[in-house]
């Protein structure tokens, strides 16, 4: 079968559209030049998104069996981005094609039950919850120097190591025209705020530090962390958000191809019959053990071939 694509985003209106009305009839669009049935708006659907949406609802209905996700921590991630955010929340999401807070909410209740299923079985340590928890409490004041070259980061590196000052540096150099002049600047941030690799670089760095460059997928960061403190909003503690940051934390260390796998074989051991005709094919799993055998008997095919051949060759030199 085609390779299933992880989801990461669920359209709420779609979702909703569970069956076509047995009554083909029915109108959910008038206009003076015709109307639109249900059942053509379903046929529609179907043609232009229906395998990707029939792939989402089937996952998201055995992901929800198979696990639980906090509804309050859905709330509270919802409440983060609107105080971040304020008045432009939801032009921002629909300038990502979502169509409203439900939608978005509906997504972030997806991704937080993929990431209790691939951290399924993953080990995380008591260490590596506390250091978590330690960024959500805690912010970092810090400034970058942000270049797309490699050895031009290290010549920065090296001339604010040795004197330079870093915010002229900046100005001059970073390709992040927003913090750029403010000497590159990005203020005060915490836990998912940044890039992973900005983010981790900037914690373990002291009040003081400059980091060597750090790649991220925007380039090379020369980071100087001027102040940490306390977050000034309310963190919950540490037990009652233990096993949401065990999830996170478990799922960073599943790669692309075992949470393919295993997304997969949830997918497999749900034995999923489609009784729609044109998709009935979507959750066929192709067989590694038949494709192994497969590739063999080509293999002794080949091998047959060659042998015969050799004796050709063989007899002609005689």
């Amino acid at each position: 079968m085609k390779k299933l694509v992880m989801v990461a985003t669920i359209t709420a209106s779609l979702i909703g559209l569970s069956a076509c009305s047995g009554d083909d009839a029915e109108v959910v669009v008038e206009t003076n030049e015709g109307n639109i049935t249900k059942d053509a708006f379903y046929e529609e659907l179907k043609a232009t998104a229906g395998e990707s949406v029939l792939q989402n609802m089937v996952l998201k209905t055995i992901l929800e069996s198979k696990y639980e996700i906090d509804e309050s921590a859905i709330e509270d991630q919802m409440n983060m981005y609107r105080e971040q955010y304020g008045d432009m929340f939801e032009m921002l999401l629909q300038q990502q094609g979502i169509a409203s807070e439900a939608a978005f909410e509906e997504q972030l209740r997806m991704q937080m039950l993929q990431q209790k299923a691939l951290s399924d079985g993953v080990e995380v340590t008591d260490e590596e919850i506390e250091a978590q928890y330690n960024r959500m409490i805690n912010e970092v004041q810090a400034s970058h120097i942000l270049v797309e070259d490699e050895e031009l980061a290290n010549e920065l590196y090296e001339r604010a190591t040795s004197g330079e000052d870093f915010a002229a540096l900046a100005e001059e150099y970073s390709t992040d025209s927003g913090s750029a002049v403010e000497g590159g600047s990005v203020g005060y941030f915490s836990r998912g705020q940044m890039v992973p690799a900005f983010e981790d670089k900037a914690y373990e760095l002291e009040i003081g530090d400059i980091s060597e460059p750090v790649q991220s997928e925007y380039g090379y960061h020369i980071i100087y962390v001027t102040d940490k403190r306390p977050v000034e909003t309310d963190v919950e503690a540490l037990e009652d958000v233990r096993d949401q940051l065990e999830s996170e934390i478990a799922a960073t260390k599943v790669d692309s191809t075992q949470a393919q796998e295993k997304i997969t074989q949830l997918l497999k051991d749900a034995d999923i019959d489609v009784l729609v005709e044109e998709f009935e094919d979507t959750f066929v799993f192709e067989d590694p053990a038949a494709d192994l055998e497969e590739n063999v008997d080509v293999e002794e095919d080949a091998d047959a071939d060659t042998d015969e051949t050799d004796d050709t060759t063989d007899e002609s030199a005689e």
